[in-house]
Order: C-alpha cells, then structure tokens, then sequence
C-alpha cells in the first residue's frame, strides 16, 4: 500500500497515525488511547520516548552529530567499552553498522573471509533482515519467486521446534536435529552457522528449541571449525528474562549481532562483537565500511539505554512479567487449546493460530487483533496465523493487566465463533 506517498509493505501495512507516544501507551490521530504490546517489534524495550535516553541523544546533538567511518570520537569510544564489557572477555571488538540487516550481512562476511569457506546455515521460518542476503537465510522459495535469483551457498534447515513438555521426547527431537546438523558440518565447507539464542522471535511463532539446543550448535560448530553467529537482535537488551539471550545458555558464540533494543528506538543502529583474533585477519578482505554505522547520537542513547537495563537489571521484570502473560493467556484459552497454541520465554510471546474449516489462521489472527485495536490494544499479527506479545518490559502493572484482558477477551471473542 501507498499512503501519503509513504510505501508500506504487506507485513507493515498501514495501520493508524501515531501523534503521540509514551511509556507503554500510544495515541491516534483519531485520539484513540491505545496500549502498546509490540514495542515495535523489540526496539523500545524501556518504553516509547524514555525521557533518560531522549536527554542523552539531545546532548550528544548539540556537541556532534556524525563522524566520518575512518574516525570515532568519545561517545563511539565509551559505548564500545561499555557495551563489550558486558560481554564474556572474549568477545572483545566490534564492527559498526546501521541496523540487524546491516550487522548480519557483516557476521556473514566475517564468517567467510575468516574461515575461506562459503556455505551458511540457517533456519527455514527465521528473519535476519531484508537484503537478498538475510532473506537466504530463512525465507523460503516461494516467498522470494519475484525477486529470485537470491544469494547462494545458503542451507536451510528445518527448525527442531520442542513442540512438548517431556523430556525424553525434547531428548528425541534434539538428537536428530544434532545428526542431520553434524552431517552438513562434517563436510567442512561451512563457513557459519546463524541462529537466535533457543527459539524464533523474527518470524512471529515465538517456536521453542528443545533443551540443550544450543549448547549442541556450540559444540559441533566448535567441532567442525565453523563460526556460530548468534542474532541478538530480537532477544537482546533484556527481552527473554537475561540482559542478552546467550546468557540463559551458558554459550559463549563466536559473533554476536545487536540492533533494534540497543537505543531503545532513538535512531538507527547494528553491532557485530566478535573476538579481536577473528576480526582482525578479516579487515582488509571484507570491507566493513558504513556511512552512518554507529552515529554519535544513536551511541549515545545505546549508552544511556544500556546503563538502564544493568542499573535496573530489566531482565528480571522480564522475567516475572513473561510467566504472568503467559500463564493469564493459557487460563483464558484453556477450552480451546486445539485452535490456539502459546509459546515464548521472558516477554517475548507468540500466539498461534490453527486453521479452522470456517477460516484460516491468517484469518483469525487479523481478526483478533482487529477486535483487539477497536477496544484499545495494540498487537500485530506477523502473518501465517501469529501474533507475537512484545510489551515495553517496563509497563505498568495496571497497564498490563488492562491489556492482558482486552488481549484475552479478542481471542475468545474470535475463536468462541469458529
């Protein structure tokens, strides 16, 4: 759709005009008072326009806008500290960017000029970004006819979702997804394997790994001499109950990808950490420049925005707050655990739909956060029957639970009728 000379894609279609927006509360045009479950899709995890991270990019502004790729200056310097300081001691470099397609794109060449190598793998149904790159990774073939022909050397697994509770049949599933993965690796033309921290939260599914899932990708990866890039950039900055989702596991990855939560939506930008030792013999064969990469301003807020999550120590709300949606959801659809499925870790939640023989999952998904919008909330759904729960995960108690009701009360609403 095009609208306002503004070209909006089938996933981000055009919705409603946005006056005014703060905490986890948003207003239309129309002066609807709406509450927000998206945080824009992981980007506002500290709630829209927090004045502490606005105050930090206003005084970058006045002192320095932008620097040119072939310098830095103090805030770059002092984010890069912080933010590696962080992370595991390893982990000690990072490579610039604008946003998750552009930190990706780089991990992927970091992955091949690094080990000479040229495959990648990834997972069928996962999202990394929106160049011909990104989308080899997860989208299928017939999602991407029209702008055919894509990237080579990609290998699409399919996801070992832990579609159960029992351990033996989590045990089952994660032993044949080790033997079809060491059968790929042991062929060693594999340059690098990419994957988020246990389950898929780019694709709306909100689709569990089984347990021990990614502790099996670090040992084989380490095995066979491959580069285990993990996509933080959905789980990251306190989404899934840890300040990064790698911290849940124990897993030490060798590249690791940040984007949208970094600055809690104050500007654009995407980070690649990765060991000095793997970036440095890579500098001068995959051209790491970028423009905007890393704008003083954007650092600026990133910096502020990570000094709250450690100050604060967000994830722990995460925490506490993912098991009560969780639990409130499942309690009201306890009837029709056939026709709605809920998945998710921290406050990253997807709601699935089932096909029914009145209408599809599609359907039904628009239908509940259609019904959901006209009574106050705002969740989306991301196509093939999903809605994914995404709160700020600072809203208030009060906020939450008004929205969880209006949440709950659309879904029965919808399936009461099927």
């Amino acid at each position: 759709m095009i609208k306002n000379r503004i070209t909006y894609s089938n996933f981000s279609d055009w919705k409603f005009f946005v006056v005014q927006a703060k905490g986890s509360l948003l207003w239309t045009k129309e002066g609807q008072r709406l509450i927000d479950f998206t945080s824009g899709w992981n980007v506002t995890n500290l709630g829209w326009n927090n004045e502490e991270i606005i105050n930090a990019a206003q005084e970058q502004l006045s002192f320095s806008s932008y620097v040119p790729m072939w310098s830095s200056c103090h805030i770059q310097e002092k984010y890069a500290n912080a933010l590696t300081n962080a992370l595991p001691t390893q982990l000690s470099a990072i490579i610039r960017a604008t946003g998750g397609t552009e930190a990706n794109e780089v991990a992927i060449k970091l992955a091949r000029s690094y080990t000479g190598r040229k495959k990648i793998i990834g997972f069928k149904d996962t999202y990394h970004g929106q160049s011909l790159t990104t989308m080899s990774i997860g989208f299928r073939p017939k999602d991407t006819k029209a702008i055919d022909p894509m990237v080579p050397k990609f290998i699409q697994m399919e996801y070992p979702y832990a579609q159960t509770k029992n351990i033996a049949e989590q045990k089952d599933i994660l032993d044949n997804f080790a033997l079809s993965l060491e059968q790929l690796l042991k062929k060693s033309d594999v340059a690098g394997m990419i994957l988020e921290p246990g389950m898929i939260t780019g694709w709306g599914s909100c689709g569990i790994a089984p347990i021990g899932f990614l502790q099996k990708v670090r040992e084989l990866t380490k095995k066979y001499g491959v580069i285990m890039i993990l996509d933080e950039v959905g789980t990251g900055f306190s989404r899934i109950g840890s300040l990064f989702g790698f911290q849940l596991y124990n897993v030490i990855p060798d590249v690791i990808t940040f984007a949208k939560g970094s600055c809690n939506g104050v500007g654009g930008i995407g980070t690649v950490v990765s060991a000095k030792n793997i970036i440095e013999p890579t500098i001068s064969k995959a051209n790491y420049t970028s423009t905007f990469g890393w704008s003083p301003v954007s650092c600026a807020a990133a910096l502020k925005t990570l000094e709250l999550h450690i100050k604060h120590k967000t994830w722990k709300e995460s925490q506490v707050k993912g098991k009560t949606i969780i639990k409130k959801i499942k309690n009201s659809i306890k009837r029709y655990t056939d026709s709605v499925k809920v998945f998710g870790i921290g406050m990253e939640i997807g709601i699935n739909f089932i096909d029914t023989n009145n209408k599809s999952k599609e359907e039904i998904a628009q239908d509940v956060a259609n019904k959901a919008f006209k009574k106050g909330l705002h969740i989306v759904d991301s196509g093939e029957g999903n809605i994914q729960i995404m709160p700020p995960i600072n809203i208030e108690p009060e906020l939450l639970q008004e929205g969880l009701e209006i949440l709950n009360e659309s879904i029965l609403d919808v399936v009461e009728k099927l």
